[in-house]
């Protein structure tokens, strides 16, 4: 069978739970409402699910003007799409080494979070006239990226994930990796070699694989940490910069969109 795509998902707010797509619209920092909210400390820095594993329990619905968010034991909440506020909720925050603007959500709406977390954080919005660059060694200067770790989109292929559970005592879930683009067909690691590839109309750069962390590690069920699969991988993935699984893209289109079933094309 050709490669194709297998699923697709956006992870509206960092670190909480994805949404699966049939299709999946670009804009230029990746999946349309991919990682435009999250959640930071008094201190302005980004918060995941490394410190907070809870957040795997976060569960995001996307309605016409607002995200639906709901977690174990409580009403839930709407969040807009948009908060407003003037100046006055302007604030800069933190996402590794980057700075970048962000809005403030209104009060209630964080302190929402802080109660199902159990911890002082507010929720942000990247609006589109903050511009935070993608890591200028491995793009161009009109990269942009959201409040995800570093790139735009992630792909992983099913085979790496099989070839991976082959080796684990008890298989693990594909959202252990969060992922916005699963391919199939492919032989295990042969993204590892990809440099470009083509689907739906749209051409991907292949920049660099994607260094794994500890939440690999969380159960995206019951956010319950482990040690696997990062303890597995680190016997076979180990490479310069981390432990590798998947790849990260950039994409040479904005408007398009991405569709479940269609072929992928390794250009080179």
């Amino acid at each position: 069978m050709p490669l194709h795509v297998v699923e697709l998902f956006v992870y509206p707010i960092k670190s909480a739970r994805g949404i699966p797509l049939r299709e999946a619209r670009l804009e230029r920092r990746g999946v349309a409402l991919d990682r435009r909210w999250m959640l930071v400390d008094d201190d302005g820095t980004f918060l995941t699910q490394r410190t907070v594993p809870r957040l795997a329990l976060l569960e995001v619905a996307i309605g016409t003007d607002h995200l639906a968010v709901r977690a174990p034991g409580t009403a839930g909440i709407e969040v807009p799409f948009a908060f407003v506020g003037g100046a006055s909720r302007r604030t800069r925050v933190t996402v590794w080494d980057d700075a970048c603007d962000a809005i403030l959500a209104p009060e209630g709406v964080s302190r929402w979070f802080a109660e199902v977390l159990g911890l002082s954080c507010r929720l942000v919005h990247m609006p589109d006239d903050s511009l935070r660059q993608v890591d200028p060694a491995f793009s161009g200067p009109d990269d942009l990226v959201g409040f995800s770790d570093g790139f735009p989109l992630l792909l992983v292929t099913v085979a790496s994930l099989e070839e991976l559970n082959r080796r684990l005592d008890k298989p693990v879930p594909m959202d252990r990796f969060r992922p916005n683009v699963v391919v199939g067909g492919s032989e295990p690691f042969a993204e590892d070699a990809w440099k470009r590839i083509e689907t739906s109309g749209i051409g991907f750069r292949v920049a660099k694989p994607c260094a794994r962390c500890a939440i690999t590690t969380v159960d995206q069920a019951t956010a319950e940490r482990g040690v696997e699969p990062l303890r597995t991988l680190a016997t076979f993935r180990t490479a310069k910069g981390g432990v590798m699984f998947g790849q990260n893209l950039l994409h040479d289109r904005v408007g398009a969109a991405l569709r479940v079933g269609a072929e992928v094309t390794v250009v080179e």
